[in-house]
């Protein structure tokens, strides 16, 4: 297929996945998705066993591998950024985790200017329109593109910590993408017959056949082309290093929230100080571009096992071939689950109206710290802070599109995070020291007995603390000063033919894994490229630790503003 297109896609990860194959539902739309990475082929056994996501994180032929700058707030440590290096993006190299994030999170959003359409109610319908899940009730669905599996957490273990949570004082809850997210439960996860369920098998893949779609990997692109302030086309460079031009009616930019920014800064739309002292000439000013990045970060505490229940053996490279075979022939046994079966959300103090902290509970305890358990069995919790008010940047520092961009998290660089880290881990000492776990407790290797005052915890968080992956921010929606993207029709303020759909559009971090929500916002951008109507608001009820505080009602129609985009109107 060559010629104009109606669409080009530069980006083929998870967002553009969901565009690529909304859009084409319509056969009078011509799309081309141009992605980097390589094709996500389907024998490759490391992205489709769900165990396999150990194996992938790092490797160049699967992760593009970012680092951070060397981080003020980690004493100049610099930190690892996994990043999706293929079709699917990061869907094929995440931990598969499944999670909203907290109700509340999106009454933040809306509580933002012009973002008053972005409620709970408002995306409800496209999480549940995107949803085939095997839970049920309200705030549930079946029959969507991407399947949601519930952890068994039948390892004695995984029931240990569901009840050492419930005696430390905290809650069960029945969902956590349900009515209450508050409390702890088996997990959600994107996998379907034992096999990883990623953007490119949910959305891309149905969408191949169809002739009005062109999906060409390998393919860099090195800037996006305008005639004045229309986009009209992007520039891209093949893996023979040949330099091409796709021409677009609109061009919709879901590279991420790294290489977003740096494909509009290198195209000169940003900070008009950076692109000029990059040797860009400036199309655009723009100077929410880069700006806000932000992520979780996480750390786990680690305990010996007293009793052979975890699967620390599964760890061992002699195992590793019958286990590959049992999951290839029979599809079950340990390369079947991710094996973060089981976790939760908690408050680390009262005062929060909903909670901060995540856990993800795993039944071995990796070699991640010098004094990891050296016992063949062990377990650990990872657990993070999720409402960060450190901010970052992704900043280009060259015109060379080869050259990765500057990119600085300022990690732990707020009160907030020192607060919400020390207790943190206070709180999931707790958790671990309830009687559910004596059966099992060889006592705590990681941080380790030793580190007990605010300052030792603080000083073994820096050390070792690393990225969650959630990274978003970079382009965000909103109005006013900093905000980069129009929330009612995703278009880039200030240009015309160019829209961004992507984690990096968030304008604040969800309170919880980032997979779905980014799925949701392209989910939505698609029927606002359509021109379609807005799904109808679904005003559901749902669990506040303050009741007093009411919910926050979305109108039920759609203001004509979001109603009355079409993909002519640019």
């Amino acid at each position: 297929m060559t010629g104009l297109f109606d669409h080009v896609i530069v980006g083929g990860g998870s967002a553009g996945s969901v565009l690529a194959n909304r859009l084409t539902a319509d056969p009078t739309r011509r799309v081309l998705v141009l992605e980097s990475g390589r094709p996500d082929f389907s024998w490759d056994v490391l992205t489709r066993m769900p165990a396999g996501v150990a194996f992938v994180l790092g490797r160049k032929q699967y992760d593009w591998c970012y680092r951070t700058e060397p981080e003020p707030g980690l004493r100049g440590r610099r930190v690892d950024l996994p990043s999706g290096r293929l079709l699917g993006g990061s869907s094929n190299i995440n931990g598969m985790i499944y999670q909203r994030g907290n109700p509340m999170d999106y009454e933040r959003w809306a509580a933002q200017p012009g973002m008053e359409h972005w409620t709970y109610a408002d995306v409800l319908p496209y999480f549940k329109r995107m949803e085939d899940s095997r839970s049920a009730g309200p705030f549930r669905a079946r029959g969507g593109p991407i399947t949601i599996s519930r952890g068994r957490g039948d390892n004695p273990l995984f029931k240990a910590f569901l009840q050492a949570a419930v005696q430390a004082g905290h809650a069960a809850t029945d969902d956590v993408n349900g009515f209450r997210q508050e409390g702890f439960a088996p997990l959600d996860h994107n996998i379907r017959s034992s096999r990883r369920w990623s953007a490119t098998r949910a959305y891309l893949d149905p969408a191949r056949e169809r002739p009005n779609l062109e999906v060409r990997t390998g393919t860099h692109t090195t800037r996006i082309m305008f005639d004045g302030k229309r986009a009209v086309g992007v520039e891209y460079v093949d893996g023979r290093g040949q330099v091409h031009h796709a021409m677009g009616g609109e061009v919709i930019v879901s590279a991420g929230t790294f290489r977003t920014p740096q494909v509009l800064q290198l195209s000169g739309v940003g900070d008009p100080d950076l692109l000029r002292s990059a040797g860009i000439p400036v199309v655009h000013e723009l100077p929410g571009v880069g700006a806000n990045l932000h992520d979780h970060t996480a750390i786990q505490i680690q305990h010996s096992c007293t009793k052979p229940v975890s699967l620390g053996p599964t760890a061992h490279l002699k195992n590793a071939p019958w286990i590959g075979a049992q999951w290839l022939f029979l599809r079950s046994g340990p390369g079947a689950s991710n094996q973060f079966e089981v976790g939760g959300f908690a408050r680390s103090n009262e005062e929060l109206e909903f909670p901060n902290l995540m856990y993800q509970f795993l039944p071995l305890a990796s070699k991640s710290y010098p004094n990891s358990p050296t016992t063949a069995h062990g377990y650990q919790v990872h657990v993070g802070p999720m409402r960060t008010d450190s901010r970052g940047s992704v900043r280009i520092t060259s015109p060379d599109w080869r050259q990765a961009p500057a990119i600085r998290m300022n990690y732990l660089s707020t009160e907030r995070d020192r607060k919400e880290w020390i207790e943190a881990i206070r709180v999931t000492r707790d958790i671990m020291a309830q009687p559910a776990f004596a059966p099992y407790d060889g006592g705590e290797a990681a941080p380790g007995p030793e580190v007990r005052t605010d300052e030792q915890i603080w000083d073994w968080v820096v050390t070792n603390v690393k990225s969650a992956m959630h990274y978003v921010g970079t382009c965000r929606m909103g109005v006013g000063e900093g905000a980069v993207v129009d929330p009612d029709s995703m278009r880039v303020h200030g240009l015309e033919g160019l829209r961004v759909v992507d984690g990096s559009v968030i304008p604040e971090v969800t309170n919880a894994n980032t997979y779905a929500p980014v799925m949701m916002v392209a989910e939505r951008a698609a029927d606002m490229i359509l021109g379609r109507p807005q799904l109808p608001a679904e005003n559901i009820a749902f669990y506040r630790s303050r009741p007093e505080a009411p919910a926050r009602l979305a109108p039920v129609t759609e203001p004509a503003s979001m109603n009355s985009s079409t993909a002519g109107a640019q």
